[in-house]
């Protein structure tokens, strides 16, 4: 599906963000599913023991960079110029842009991996210190980092190319791309542990590698239908290409401080007992599902947007469009988080307890999952409003808050993991995140000088009060379950009524108190 991008009004934008946004979170939620169906089926052959803590540090890598040189920085350093070259000098330069761009990143990106594959001692001897006194531990993680390294590679130019589809209207092959990452690990562990004798550890690796390269050669029919080559092109001295490096560095860091968070509480939890780090994954994993499908979604479907608006000149549409899409945002997260919280253990006990998941994980689980869900309205928020910042071209302010909230979650984790285990490294992580939102809210409302806050405030409230009386109703029927017997009939069927009636009862209670969301989406739904 593809969308009108010609010059709208500030009305259109919205409405095109909402389009979007339903595009990317359509195949968004289709790839969370398929993830949830991996991790099911990671924690039968893994669990929580020494194999999965391993596998899940040496995964935390390559997915760390992914979102510092990928979703990160290069489609933050991207984005904005690619549409400000398209605006300006046409589509052939854009094109052009496209191309240098590929060329050079690909360069790089072989560097990088090369480098990473010669260090990975000394990268995961940083990254889970607590790991180098097994020596076992330590050599196998070290192997499955390897072998997983030239992930980064292809993951990188997904995003490169992805952000120019999705700037040219184009966001479903780009969403539709981590669908490829779930289907090549489950066919991974499944086909190589069983035929090819492999440990479930190696087989996941392998895997995860030869995604990389898939989800790559998915973009290739849209881009040439777009008339986007990838044949390489060696002008690094293009002025685009100059405009595009100056802001990829502090957007490395400044667009990934949600991992570079996590990842801190990986290193201390390699501190804490086995399992923790493997607890803080699956937790992790479930705070991605609204995350992903709502926060990166609207995220993803807003820049593009808001980079034609700040190029335009028109902060006023560009505050309504950030006002817009963090309503949007919390119309989905309050109540998600609300159902998190609640049906914390069931959804654990039903998804993964089975295999080497015990109850006991089950429950650990859970204590991370609360303290990580109390912060999603942070992380959903930071994902827009450092979104408007790179459409501003601006990369180095949200890198100076985010090394700030690097150090509040690095000091608070210090101080809360003795006393909290890994449940105070999940909350550092959701203070952090609180941290780096509201400090760069301040700042961009104060930079723009437009906001609408009543109106935001009215709509706060309203959701506030439909996910209130949504969480009262699950609070009722979850007890219904024998959530510590895993997945049985009877606790599918608690589960799946918690969650199909409690969606009906918050919908319901926004359209009574008229939220204005429940407009928008239905305006988008008759299209």
């Amino acid at each position: 599906m593809k969308s009108n991008i010609t010059e709208n009004p500030v009305a259109s934008e919205k409405k095109l963000i909402t389009q979007a946004a339903g595009i990317v979170g359509f195949w968004t939620s289709l790839s969370r599913i398929s993830g949830f169906i991996r991790d099911m089926i990671i924690a039968i052959f893994l669990g929580a023991g020494t194999g999965a803590d391993s596998f899940f540090v040496a995964f935390r890598i390559p997915n760390l960079l992914r979102r510092l040189f990928a979703e990160g920085a290069l489609s933050a350093a991207f984005v904005p110029t690619f549409i400000d070259t398209l605006q300006r000098s046409g589509r052939p330069e854009g094109v052009k842009l496209a191309r240098i761009a590929v060329t050079f990143s690909s360069l790089v990106l072989c560097l990088i991996t090369l480098l990473g594959i010669i260090f990975t001692p000394q990268i995961v001897r940083v990254i889970a210190p607590g790991f180098f006194d097994d020596p076992n531990k330590f050599s196998l993680t070290i192997e499955l980092t390897r072998i997983m390294f030239p992930y980064i590679f292809f993951i990188s130019l997904v995003a490169l190319v992805s952000g120019a589809l999705n700037s040219l209207g184009r966001f479903a092959a780009p969403a539709a791309a981590p669908i490829l990452l779930n289907l090549s690990m489950i066919g991974g562990v499944l086909i190589l542990t069983r035929w090819a004798d492999w440990t479930p550890c190696y087989s996941l690796s392998w895997a995860v590698t030869l995604a990389g390269l898939l989800q790559l050669l998915l973009q290739a029919p849209f881009l040439v239908k777009e008339g986007i080559s990838l044949k390489p092109d060696f002008h690094f001295g293009y002025p685009p290409l100059k405009r595009m490096g100056r802001l990829f560095v502090p957007a490395a860091i400044g667009g990934a401080v949600y991992q570079i968070n996590v990842l801190v509480g990986t290193m201390l939890a390699s501190l804490l007992p086995v399992g923790s780090v493997s607890w803080l994954y699956y937790a992790d994993r479930l705070v991605e599902m609204p995350l992903g499908i709502f926060a990166i979604a609207l995220g993803s479907a807003a820049l593009p947007s808001m980079s034609r608006l700040a190029a335009s000149g028109d902060y006023k549409g560009l505050g309504e469009s950030i006002s817009f899409s963090l309503r949007l945002i919390a119309f989905f997260t309050i109540p998600a988080s609300v159902g998190l919280i609640v049906l914390r253990e069931p959804i654990i006990s039903v998804l993964f307890q089975r295999g080497l998941f015990t109850h006991v994980d089950t429950i650990q689980t859970a204590y991370a999952l609360l303290w990580y869900t109390a912060g999603l309205w942070a992380f959903s928020g930071l994902k827009v409003v450092t979104q408007a910042f790179f459409s501003l071209k601006d990369t180095k302010t949200p890198l100076w808050i985010s090394l700030g909230a690097v150090i509040v979650n690095l000091g608070l984790g210090l101080i809360l993991m003795d006393p909290m285990r890994h449940g105070g490294l999940a909350l550092a992580t959701t203070i952090a995140a609180a941290f780096n939102f509201l400090v760069l809210f301040v700042i961009l409302i104060k930079r723009i000088k437009w906001f609408e806050v009543s109106k935001f405030l009215i709509s706060i409230t309203k959701i506030t009060v439909a996910s209130a009386v949504m969480g009262i109703f699950l609070v009722f029927v979850r007890d219904f379950g024998f959530w510590s017997n895993g997945l049985t009939i009877k606790n599918m069927l608690v589960l799946g009524v918690c969650i199909l009636v409690g969606m009906a009862i918050f919908g319901a209670c926004a359209y009574l108190l008229k939220c204005e969301q429940v407009r928008s989406l239905r305006s988008v739904l008759r299209l």
